[in-house]
């Protein structure tokens, strides 16, 4: 059963990396065939799928869509632009506000949003976008580590670990997260500082953008509230967090029929949800319930615990810079799914708190991904809208930027998670 098992998920993984673009389809097929072959009994299929994580992504998703066509962030953009004297400082402070957006929506609606702008004001003062536009992906991609609703990978983290919104702020009596990220974005920025330090051309912001709604930036703000609350009632339902983003997205959709009597404002919002990473989400749970049925998950442990042995060090250094190497090449959410049980049986045979070996797995593949263009879909939809201008990024003048940004960011958050929870 074992070697089926694997055998099965070396194949999947495999199809994963050459055939991106079917990757949400290859993985419902994979979960097919593991429950096929009995990998996974079919009494354990609903027991395998954290439905609270998809839930949550999905009104997530769908509250981001609504935040987005208010314009409300195009505002907030236009604002700080407003505030800054030339190129330079405008560059630092659209990628410094696409981190914050980051660390509460997901990193490729951020870039959708703020390129535009981005690309406007390059083409106003006629000096090239492309590291602009890099910029502001890979400070998206960096704060997605930030908070619960970050991105994919804090959800699947923190519905693993049973971890809620203000864990990712303070843990266990200590400073969470939130706060680590943050020092790494700061460390990053004075890379983007030094690397902008020559354009120095100053800018003038004609008109600001209109805001007609606010009615979907309360929504945001009411889930982040909501989600606050929740983290202190005792006992509740594992899917509450999942309800409350659904409830909330439900919410605006009978609000905004109610406003325009449009069922398609409705199915525009509802196909704005990624379905296909859904889909992609739950068959890894099916896949790494399988692989956790059959024992492969306790053997893989193992041979982690068995090279690093009892040296908790080595193993905590092992995890950031390999999970640092795999993300750039490899999508952060299939890793991130496979190596939370891992990780959980490594600190049990090891006997150690599993939270230092959790937010080391966290920051190693979260901001790993901007070491190359692929590393992260933030920096592929970046560089796709690029594309559409003409410009054409190789993956040299990608990582003029995001090796020393990436360095920066992984280095301090890898010494700072180490001396606050080793």
């Amino acid at each position: 059963m074992k070697t089926i098992a694997i055998s099965l998920f070396v194949i999947t993984y495999i199809a994963l990396l050459a055939l991106p673009k079917y990757r949400s389809y290859l993985a419902f097929v994979s979960a097919i065939l593991f429950i096929s072959f009995g990998l996974l009994p079919i009494s354990e299929i609903m027991g395998s799928i954290d439905f609270n994580v998809l839930l949550m992504i999905g009104g997530t998703m769908g509250i981001v869509s609504l935040f987005i066509d208010s314009k409300m962030p195009s505002l907030l953009a236009d604002w700080i632009l407003d505030k800054t004297p030339n190129v330079k400082w405008a560059i630092i402070w659209l990628s410094v506000f696409s981190g914050f957006i980051s660390a509460f929506m997901d990193n490729v609606a951020t870039v959708l949003m703020l390129a535009p702008v981005t690309l406007s004001i390059t083409k106003k003062l006629k000096i090239n976008p492309v590291p602009a536009i890099i910029a502001i992906a890979v400070a998206s991609n960096l704060q997605g580590a930030a908070t619960l609703v970050g991105d994919t990978t804090s959800i699947l983290l923190g519905g693993y670990a049973n971890m809620d919104f203000l864990d990712f702020f303070f843990l266990n009596g200590k400073i969470g997260i939130f706060w680590i990220v943050q020092l790494g974005a700061l460390a990053s920025t004075l890379v983007l500082m030094v690397f902008f330090r020559k354009e120095t051309k100053t800018i003038h912001l004609e008109e600001k953008t209109n805001i007609k709604d606010y009615f979907p930036t309360y929504l945001l703000l009411g889930m982040i509230v909501l989600l606050i609350l929740a983290s202190f009632i005792p006992n509740k339902l594992e899917i509450t967090n999942g309800l409350i983003c659904t409830s909330l997205l439900l919410v605006g959709l009978v609000r905004d029929y109610i406003k325009d009597r449009k069922v398609s404002r409705i199915v525009t919002t509802i196909l704005e949800i990624d379905f296909e990473t859904l889909l992609l989400l739950g068959s890894l749970f099916v896949i790494i319930g399988g692989m956790t049925y059959v024992g492969l998950i306790n053997d893989i442990s193992q041979l982690f615990s068995s090279i690093a042995g009892n040296n908790v060090f080595l193993i905590y250094t092992i995890l950031v810079w390999f999970s640092v190497v795999i993300s750039a090449f490899v999508d952060n959410i299939p890793y991130i799914a496979t190596m939370l049980p891992v990780v959980s049986g490594i600190s049990l045979s090891m006997g150690v708190d599993p939270t230092l070996l959790y937010l080391g797995l966290l920051s190693g593949a979260t901001l790993g991904g901007n070491l190359t263009p692929i590393g992260a879909s933030a920096n592929i939809t970046a560089l796709g809208i690029l594309r559409k201008e003409g410009h054409h990024v190789s993956t040299k003048e990608f990582m003029k930027i995001g090796v020393p940004f990436t360095l920066a960011a992984v280095i301090t958050g890898y010494i700072l998670i180490w001396f606050i929870y080793a």
